[in-house]
């Protein structure tokens, strides 16, 4: 049975921690990742929702060390790097989906502009994690020198922390839904979608980063998707990460899931994304590695987040 099917892929998808971040190595992740996505393609409708962390931070490093002009502020660094990852994701899924005897599937990338609420506290508590690991002495002077807000990011390093305000509307959702019932593959969402707010003179940027994952399950919700994966570096998700009693969970309502709790800037927003669509759509989500994308959509692997 055929389904329209939303996948988000982290930004680490293209560019491994602690990888160098060169065009060569992001050329040859991708290559990896549209495989599998490819595939997810030939048999449904497929929307792609793509992270950036670490491809806007970058961008954002190379901005400041151009003095002669102010650095461009976090919304368009985001519209650079959903331009450059749309790009490479666009030919690596194209490439696997032609053939020598029939034209290539049309596969298309969005800017996707997503509401936030000025008065969203995630203003007042930088949290989201973007750019390269850091030790932690060349992270406190950056900080310094930068006015950045750093935070410790898992067991490996420091890296800066930027606004992650809540999804809240597609405002792009037209062309997406059009492109869908076109037959195209469609990337959008990338970077969480670029934050802008409505004035009296009507939309503008803001210095955020979304979520990718909670981006997802909006875009999700609202052109109503059969399912959510999110696909992630680990085969599922697991209660007790990282102690002698870790143990897989397989499949979980998402109102059991929640009793649980996950690292703040790892799992935990994958989970309560999966558990947002779960519960606003009652359809099902899931959790679990890109390398397993085929099974995550036929329910064989991964974790599976159940509305009841």
């Amino acid at each position: 049975m055929t389904m329209r099917i939303v996948v988000a892929v982290g930004g680490n998808a293209l560019l491994r921690r602690r990888e160098s971040a060169t065009a060569e190595n992001q050329l040859h992740n991708v290559a990896i990742a549209t495989q599998g996505l490819a595939a997810v393609a030939r048999a449904h409708e497929l929307v792609v929702v793509h992270g950036n962390g670490p491809q806007v931070g970058l961008l954002a490093l190379q901005a400041e060390a151009f003095t002669d002009v102010p650095p461009y502020p976090l919304d368009m660094l985001g519209a650079e790097s959903v331009g450059l990852i749309g790009y490479l994701l666009e030919q690596g899924i194209a490439n696997h989906l032609g053939t020598a005897n029939a034209p290539p599937r049309a596969v298309a990338t969005l800017l996707t502009r997503i509401e936030v609420d000025a008065d969203d506290p995630a203003f007042d508590r930088p949290s989201k994690p973007i750019g390269p690991v850091y030790g932690e002495a060349r992270a406190q002077t950056l900080a310094h020198e930068r006015g950045w807000a750093i935070a410790r990011d898992g067991s490996e390093g420091w890296r800066r922390v930027v606004p992650s305000p809540a999804a809240r509307a597609v405002v792009d959702v037209r062309p997406i839904a059009w492109l869908l019932e076109r037959g195209s593959v469609v990337i959008c969402g990338g970077g969480g979608g670029i934050p802008v707010l409505r004035n009296p003179q009507g939309w503008h940027g803001v210095e955020a980063v979304i979520d990718k994952d909670d981006c997802a399950a909006l875009i999700a919700q609202t052109i109503d998707a059969d399912a959510l994966v999110i696909a992630t570096d680990v085969d599922a998700v697991y209660a007790d990460w990282g102690t002698p009693a870790q143990q897989a969970l397989r499949q979980i309502t998402a109102a059991e899931l929640r009793q649980h709790r996950f690292a703040e800037g790892s799992m935990q927003p994958k989970v309560a994304a999966a558990c947002a669509f779960a519960e606003r759509t009652g359809r099902v989500a899931a959790i679990g590695a890109l390398e397993d994308i085929e099974a995550l959509v036929r329910g064989e692997a991964g974790t599976r987040v159940l509305p009841v």
